[in-house]
């Protein structure tokens, strides 16, 4: 059986702890890996390696930490199909859906390249009379992020380079359940010429994140997941005194007005509610059906629902894949049972779905519900995967209002034709992240990812230029320079004269 381990100080590294989990194909349903979970000493160990290497990389010029990210760059573009084919083969994501995360990744690294124009700071001569004043953003230290399954590539490519970019050094925790594609970028940075020590992963479960959760010389801590290990992350980093950005779970709304190009709006929600088979933070899992809208909506997107080809993610012909684990699969069809129970009426059922030499896999097709009520659990709650629900209200107002109530505000887009619904939408809605005729409105790397209400505990979003101020912090200096006169002293709070 094929053994994972840590990489810390630029190798491959046996952690100290004998516990592991199990890493499987979920298309076959087969095991095809053990992970090493690491224990506190694996972690400290970790930390201390990127303490030391942070005296270093923390002094070089911003330059020569862009000309490592550029080469690094390259050598993702050289393995480009090795990094998706992990990706598939330990996710499930079918293999364009995994390319396309990876290239979203690899533009963070993009806008890392030109980190010493990002890094400027601010100037201004004669604040007072003879005296100037300026910015500087300088490195934390040692910074940590904790990644979940479901982009084993892009979410922690969101993260490390720009935090490494900056002048930091960092620990990785990915999800245990696709942890390969974090050591191979690892590996690759350390080939692009990145310094030992710079870059460490380390796989692992709660004991990982408590051990960088405690660690005093662990700095600041970023993550995405769920909303209740969002809230436990952010509240013990704080507790820890580290900067924290903390991204929770979603309930993505697609608001349909019946003036909208029905055809771009049934499309767009295929590609958002069954893509990755529902496991994106940014999923749209429910379908906002204004007015009369809502029976031609059901009945065209029932077609496609019921059409779509699921398989394995390595066909490319499959336009969805697996679910993650066979925990996941039951949890889901759970909810399925649930959402029959509570009384929605179940349009589409792909929980029987069977696929000839793939028996075994975390298979379950394309779910649509009609009639979902707020009150309903299968409403409120992310089910993180392929089930889209429709919820039907009268008019515009009563769809804003919808969004509104909602504890989660990740997502959310709205289709229609008219150019002062889609302003006022944008400007009305309280969630982080808004679409206009664009199904899953996923900001580019120079722009900035993340939530409003609890699918966002922190201050700043990640990447982009919010992602520059995160990880670094503030410095202004004042400075006035002898004149050779002497001045008295001054007993009063200094201002611009």
């Amino acid at each position: 059986m094929n053994l994972i381990e840590h990489f810390i100080n630029g190798k491959t590294a046996k952690g100290s702890s004998k516990k592991t989990s199990k890493v499987f194909n979920p298309a076959t349903g087969e095991q095809t890996s053990e992970v090493n979970l690491a224990s506190k000493a694996d972690v400290d160990l970790a930390v201390q390696k990127a303490k030391q290497a942070f005296t270093d990389w923390g002094r070089k010029p911003p330059a020569q930490r862009a000309r490592i990210i550029f080469k690094f760059k390259e050598l993702i573009e050289k393995n480009l199909d090795e990094i998706t084919k992990l990706i598939v083969s330990e996710h499930g994501k079918v293999y364009e859906d995994a390319k396309g995360s990876l290239t979203r990744g690899l533009e963070v690294v993009e806008f890392a390249c030109g980190i010493p124009h990002l890094l400027k700071g601010e100037f201004a001569e004669n604040v007072g009379t003879d005296v100037d004043s300026w910015s500087i953003r300088q490195p934390l230290g040692v910074c940590a992020g904790i990644t979940p399954f479901n982009f084993p590539a892009m979410v922690p490519m969101w993260m490390f380079p720009i935090s490494i970019a900056c002048g930091n050094t960092f620990i990785l925790k990915p999800s245990e359940k696709d942890p390969s594609c974090s050591i191979k970028l690892a590996q690759l940075f350390k080939e692009a010429g990145l310094p030992d020590g710079v870059f460490n992963v380390v796989n692992g479960d709660k004991e990982a994140v408590d051990a960088l959760l405690t660690n005093k010389d662990v700095a600041a801590i970023s993550f995405v997941g769920s909303t209740p290990i969002a809230k436990y992350i952010y509240e013990n980093a704080a507790k820890n005194e580290k900067r924290v950005q903390a991204l929770g779970g979603a309930k993505n709304h697609c608001v349909v007005m019946p003036d909208c190009d029905l055809d771009q709006a049934v499309n767009g929600l295929m590609g958002a509610a069954y893509g990755s088979a529902g496991e994106r933070c940014m999923a749209q899992s429910v379908a906002v059906a204004v007015g009369k809208v809502g029976d031609q909506l059901v009945s065209e997107l029932s077609k496609k629902v019921e059409s779509l080809k699921v398989g394995s993610g390595s066909d490319k012909s499959s336009e969805m894949g697996p679910l993650i684990t066979k925990e996941h699969l039951e949890k889901v069809k759970g909810y399925v049972d649930l959402g029959i129970k509570e009384g929605a009426k179940l349009v589409v059922d792909g929980r029987n779905i069977k696929l000839q030499g793939f028996e075994k896999g975390f298979f379950i097709g394309g779910c649509l519900f009609d009639h979902v009520e707020k009150n309903m659990r299968i409403y409120k709650e992310e089910i993180f995967g392929p089930v889209l629900s429709v919820v039907r209200v009268k008019d515009f107002k009563s769809a804003v209002d919808l969004v509104n109530d909602h504890e989660l505000g990740n997502g959310t887009s709205i289709y229609t034709r008219d150019g002062d619904v889609g302003r006022t939408f944008a400007n009305k809605i309280k969630i982080g992240m808004v679409g206009i005729n664009i199904p899953i409105p996923v900001p580019m790397a120079f722009h900035s990812f993340g939530g409003w209400k609890r699918s966002l505990f922190g201050d700043q979003h990640m990447h982009g230029s919010e992602g520059v101020r995160f990880y670094t912090k503030l410095k202004t200096i004042t400075s006035r320079w002898p004149s050779g006169l002497r001045s008295n002293p001054e007993f009063v709070m200094p201002t611009m004269k």
